[in-house]
């Protein structure tokens, strides 16, 4: 199992980014998918999942509304728009699966909120 993130760079606050991960090593449209974040000092924290057809999806609070977690089963990828961002949503952020009851991250894209 493979999750790569991209994506990640400095944007503005109020601006927006789209995350991707490609997963590969496993059947991907069988699986549901999840963003996680880490800010510096914190812990990691979940940010959206969504479910393995992609009928379903749930949101941390801070980020309803602002951002929304997609997937392309057709393209193993699964993605993360993020809009009105704000310097708090600074972090590290992860791809996460759970495959066959075993955990697998990303390696973690980086998102800088600064003006």
């Amino acid at each position: 199992v493979q999750l790569v993130e991209s994506g990640g760079g400095l944007v503005q606050p109020g601006g927006s980014r789209r995350l991707s991960c490609a997963a590969s090593g496993f059947t991907f449209s069988h699986y549901a998918m999840s963003w996680y974040r880490q800010a510096p000092g914190k812990e990691r924290e979940l940010v959206a999942g969504i479910s393995s057809a992609g009928s379903s999806r749930n949101y941390a609070n801070s980020v309803k509304g602002r951002f929304t977690i997609s997937r392309d089963n057709g393209e193993n990828t699964v993605y993360l728009q993020m809009n009105s961002l704000k310097p708090e949503d600074t972090a590290v952020y992860y791809c996460r699966g759970v495959v066959n009851g075993a955990i697998y991250w990303g390696k973690g894209t980086l998102v800088t909120v600064s003006s």
